[in-house]
């Protein structure tokens, strides 16, 4: 295997560390976009509770905000929640922007690597063909293992290419589509727990202590 990665010649350094960014990120999103790490189970079900007490206190809030993505964009509501339900829906569309950008995190990045890889390849393609050239020009074609030599160049650059882009291309698809299931759930919980602000707004706080953080928060501290 050394020995056919050394054969690609130059061109291979920057398709193997395409590769290697590439493993990265992958492992990396698969650990982040993990759906308990975003919408820990019954969190909204547990802040939709907690908002129907009117008990709510801005340590509560905030620890609710350092649990889970899904955790902030229900914090952002819940800091606003004597407002009008349009400035609500306002905040949460602000947060929920933030939100987005931090899961599709590197994204960008392995749709670059796919892009290039293949490309990386076309270009050590053509180097190994250019060097074969050469080498006819210097011996003739009677030194058959000059010219296998630029072939072997050629072909090894793009099976490579091809390896490391088949890979990032399908998981960045499939990270963007798990970040949109991820965004449509907490859209969903976004909305019951701005209903439920909006069914209560005109009642009074109640007076006494503040009630117990949900589980998913307690956890979280």
């Amino acid at each position: 295997m050394l020995e056919i990665l050394i054969a690609g010649g130059w061109a291979m350094v920057p398709i193997l560390l395409c590769s290697a960014v590439a493993l990265a990120i992958i492992l990396e999103r698969f650990w982040s976009l993990r759906r308990k790490a975003v919408i820990p189970p019954n969190l909204g079900d547990e802040v939709r509770q907690w908002a129907r007490t009117r008990k709510l206190d801005p340590e509560h809030i905030e620890a609710l905000r350092r649990t889970s993505p899904l955790g902030e964009l229900l914090a952002a509501a819940l800091s606003v929640r004597m407002r009008s339900r349009e400035i609500i829906k306002e905040r949460v569309e602000d947060t929920g922007r933030h939100v987005v950008h931090r899961l599709e995190r590197f994204l960008n990045t392995l749709g670059t690597i796919a892009l290039i890889s293949p490309l990386l390849g076309l270009l050590g393609t053509v180097f190994g063909l250019i060097e074969m050239f050469f080498a006819v020009m210097v011996s003739g074609v009677g030194d058959p293992l000059k010219m296998a030599g630029g072939i072997g160049q050629a072909l090894v650059c793009t099976a490579t290419g091809l390896c490391v882009a088949i890979p990032a291309y399908f998981f960045h698809r499939y990270f963007r589509g798990r970040v949109a299931d991820l965004v449509v759930d907490m859209e969903q919980q976004a909305i019951l727990l701005i209903d439920e602000l909006s069914a209560h707004a005109g009642e009074p706080l109640a007076p006494a202590a503040p009630a117990p953080a949900p589980r998913s928060v307690r956890g979280a501290r």
